[in-house]
């Protein structure tokens, strides 16, 4: 059998639909078994008769389609087709829009793409169908981001909405000093967006800083940022946007300071976790996954992370570089 991506939900894969859905769990009788990778063909040997085909797990998400009837053994010797649907409107499938600041943007990597290519090259393996387009400024704080979503939105159609951002609050006295501030809110504000639009968000926990490399990383902002995260994990779940925990797979390294190729940045390892976090977060099965750390979570009293940290030069926006990459897909 092989489950298939039905892009416009008629259950027959019609010849443009080339994405299957790997990782999805299929059943006849009481035996199942899962699609893999490229062709999304899940294999299972039952006796002959008339029986039943069905999905039972799909990546987060996805929409089983109808059961089908199977004939054991198949007369012709092709595989059963099993459609599965994404609720994503009116936009583009298979495209998934990056949305962030300067880490989203790739600062710190080689190629200067960070996890953007390496994200896109294992959508593409995997369900033979993906493509990243890139909708990052450097430097902007999350309030910035809620702003300008809408924008990025109507501008790339995207299936998914990859959202990464709140590295940059910090350097804001008042969320420091008055936690949360305004972090949480502005996430909320742009996970509810996509949902709008019905591009499906998925969110990432903020990765935590390079600390010790100089004045702007006290040991105290990763107990911000951690605190800050759990509090993004409850909302996401309430809001049900599904998590990419990558702060928890940075801190999981024994030493995570070797992910940094400055204060915040990551280097080409650390964007290797990213990729893999992102692409975890969007192929596991529905209802497994890293959603929760020790919910819930006791907000820190105000002034609990006092240093006076320098304005980074760094932080300030660049000129956008997102817009000539609108619909360019690369």
């Amino acid at each position: 059998m092989i489950v298939f991506y039905d892009v416009n939900g008629n259950g027959l894969q019609d010849g443009d639909e080339h994405a299957v859905v790997p990782g999805a769990t299929v059943q006849i009788l009481n035996q199942t078994a899962q699609s893999v990778a490229a062709t999304g063909l899940a294999t299972l040997h039952v006796a002959a008769g008339s029986w039943t085909a069905s999905i039972k797990t799909l990546p987060a998400y996805y929409e089983a389609g109808p059961a089908v009837a199977v004939s054991v053994p198949i007369a012709d010797g092709k595989p059963v087709r099993l459609p599965a649907t994404l609720p994503i409107g009116k936009n583009r499938p298979n495209i998934y829009m990056a949305f962030g600041d300067s880490i989203t943007d790739g600062d710190g990597s080689t190629d200067e793409t960070g996890y953007r290519n390496r994200l896109q090259s294992k959508l593409d393996e995997w369900f033979g169908a993906g493509r990243i387009e890139n909708q990052a400024i450097g430097g902007t704080r999350s309030h910035e981001g809620a702003d300008r979503i809408r924008r990025s939105l109507s501008n790339t159609d995207p299936a998914y909405s990859l959202i990464l951002y709140g590295t940059n609050d910090w350097n804001d006295s008042h969320c420091r000093n008055d936690f949360p501030c305004f972090t949480v809110d502005s996430l909320r504000t742009m996970v509810r967006a996509a949902k709008d639009i019905h591009s499906l968000p998925v969110l990432s926990t903020i990765i935590p800083c390079n600390t010790g490399f100089d004045a702007r990383t006290p040991p105290s902002r990763n107990q911000w940022v951690k605190a800050m995260d759990d509090l993004i994990v409850q909302m996401a779940q309430k809001e049900g946007a599904v998590v990419a925990d990558s702060y928890t797979a940075f801190m999981a390294v024994p030493d995570f300071h070797t992910l940094f190729s400055d204060h915040v940045h990551p280097n080409d390892d650390g964007y290797d976790i990213l990729a893999q976090v992102w692409f975890d977060a969007i192929t596991r099965p529905s209802g497994g996954s890293a959603l929760s750390r020790g919910l819930p979570t006791l907000l820190p009293p105000p002034g609990s992370f006092p240093e006076n940290v320098p304005e980074d030069p760094a932080d300030v926006p660049r000129a956008p570089r997102w817009e000539a990459q609108t619909r360019s897909g690369r």
